[in-house]
């Protein structure tokens, strides 16, 4: 009796022991295909950034920092939000229609259900009609929508900015629609055009100012803007179209429990998406009545620090964020507080290089990439002070961004949105302050004070839902100061003896940011291996497990 209770006790183990293996073999499947996508979307999103930064270049040629630019670049704000903010990958429209259809989806490889079909249409219909009507606003009344933004400014620029907005105007219709068909590839697991195509705004505008030569109003700038958004929609059509959607008009709004349930995942999502957006026309507000070009140069500073900040949370946080989820639907306090510690502290350990590096080159890096043309050597001097203000925010950045997707993995939005609310608060307070004794730097600046104190508040309420364990996180950032120090004390004499002993031109100055980097790069590497910064070694296994899923 004992024996073939032992024998049934063990094949009973046994028996465990391989569902065990069969779910952390899925596991490791499942964490596979989440890197090797993540790593192909961080690509694809490199080479966006890429035809953006060729972008930047053209425009800053073509236009300079200028009037010109400036009402560009306010009137781009407003069709701005609904193609990169609300319809991008990402956002409310994109994430709605990910949650709902994945749900009712079953055999990706099929045509779609009729049901779902109808729900597609529906919900497209409903974004028409909504977005055609502030299309038309934008196409009628453009100069009011301006006036409201553009506080201070003169009559040429308010001018300039309504009839930008006047030809952009399509834009706002266009950006809703392309946020639904964004969210269809996704859910069939099309990565590639949703993430591929925002780049196709960057060569309409390329493209049309290489053909006009640009002109004195920035007309062609704008109308560069909207054949590429046109471009944008027109790729996504083709593939929707052969999943299996064609589109067909369908008003059934109120009776479609699928299309209620898209509208209140629509709702948070909108003003969480738009929260943030609110910031940028308060420094607009602002920056309205200051020196021409100003806010060309604190896009162009924006843009340089999203360029590598933008690509080191792709990289890192794309993979942790369902991580973060999973682990808390399992109630693993050690696994959340295991991960977030080290995607933290990677994303400070890394965060901190570029930052000293930032500061080395900023100014070499910004005359290579954008001074010539109507690009002066006075606007490459604003852009790098802005660029300095800015670059100040990067560890709070990235630890703001981390904890809120924290917050999410929580099913808590309400608390960030709070914060951000706040966070809106807090900025024209400091505007306030600091614009008139500081001018575009006090933007800046607000900026990373801003961001501090969104992140700090986040990470104190954090707590609330996890001992996080910042004792041990603090003890490793003290380290990271410690090497960042050196590494930028060891640019900065490099940087120095270089230009006393050699003469600046084109190819010099590529030479010089190279030498730069990797000297920086020696030292920051050295340090953090002499005072054991946990975080290297984490990096480098990343590095290498990503290029083994490449290989792969």
């Amino acid at each position: 009796m004992d024996s073939n209770k032992s024998d049934s006790l063990r094949c009973s183990n046994n028996n465990i022991l391989t569902e065990e293996e069969k779910l952390t073999n899925n596991a490791k499947n499942e964490g596979g295909g989440l890197l090797k996508a993540a790593w192909w979307i961080a690509v694809i999103i490199l080479l966006s950034k890429i035809a953006g930064f060729l972008r930047d270049i053209v425009v800053a040629n073509y236009y300079g920092a200028g009037v010109v630019s400036d009402a560009y670049f306010y009137a781009y704000q407003i069709p701005a939000l609904v193609l990169v903010i609300l319809g991008g990958v990402g956002g409310p429209f994109h994430s709605a229609t990910v949650a709902v259809f994945s749900k009712l989806v079953d055999d990706f490889n099929s045509k779609p259900k009729f049901e779902v079909k109808k729900l597609f249409n529906t919900f497209e219909t409903f974004t028409m009609l909504l977005f055609a009507v502030f299309s038309l606003l934008c196409f009628f009344f453009p100069y009011q929508i301006m006036g409201v933004i553009i506080n201070e400014g003169s009559p040429e620029l308010l001018n300039l900015a309504a009839y930008h907005l006047k030809i952009m105007s399509p834009i706002v219709f266009i950006g809703s629609v392309m946020g639904l068909y964004y969210g269809i590839l996704v859910t069939y697991k099309k990565f590639l055009l949703p993430n591929i195509s925002p780049s196709l705004l960057s060569l309409g505008i390329i493209a049309v100012l290489f053909i006009t030569k640009g002109d004195k109003t920035g007309y062609f700038l704008a109308l560069g803007t909207t054949i590429g958004a046109i471009l944008q929609l027109l790729v996504q059509m083709p593939a929707v179209v052969k999943i299996g959607y064609n589109f067909k008009p369908s008003f059934d709004f109120f009776k479609n429990k699928n299309f209620n349930e898209i509208l209140e995942l629509l709702f948070p999502a909108f003003l969480s998406s738009t929260i943030g957006q609110l910031g940028v026309y308060v420094d607009m507000f602002f920056s309205s009545g200051l020196k021409e070009g100003s806010w060309t140069a604190y896009g162009y500073a924006n843009r340089i620090f999203q360029f590598p900040v933008g690509m080191l949370l792709t990289a890192i946080l794309v993979p942790l964020f369902p991580l973060f989820s999973r682990l808390v639907a399992k109630n693993d306090e050690d696994g959340v507080r295991h991960y977030f510690q080290k995607g933290v502290g990677t994303l400070i350990f890394a965060g901190t290089y570029l930052m000293t590096v930032i500061f080395v080159v900023r100014t070499d890096a910004i005359r290579l990439a954008l001074q010539r043309g109507a690009f002066d050597n006075e606007a490459t001097i604003v852009v790098s002070e802005i660029l300095f203000f800015i670059t100040l925010s990067i560890i709070p950045y990235v630890f703001r961004d981390s904890a809120t997707r924290l917050f999410y993995s929580f099913n808590d939005s309400k608390t960030p949105f709070l914060i951000a609310m706040a966070c809106i608060a807090l900025k024209c307070v400091l505007n306030l302050l600091l614009v008139k004794p500081l001018g575009i730097n006090g933007i800046a600046l607000s900026t990373t004070l801003v961001t501090l104190f969104n992140a700090t508040t986040l990470g104190i309420l954090l707590r609330k839902k996890i001992r996080i364990g910042y004792t041990r996180l603090l003890s490793n950032v003290f380290k990271i100061i410690i090497s960042g120090t050196a590494a930028y004390l060891a640019g900065y004499l490099v940087s120095a003896g270089f230009s006393h002993f050699i003469e600046w031109n084109f190819i010099t100055g590529i030479i010089k940011l190279i030498l730069i980097g990797l000297s920086m790069l020696v030292v920051y590497g050295l340090c953090a291996y002499f005072t054991k910064i946990e975080y290297l070694n984490d990096l480098i296994e990343r590095i290498k497990n990503r290029g083994k899923v490449h290989e792969g």
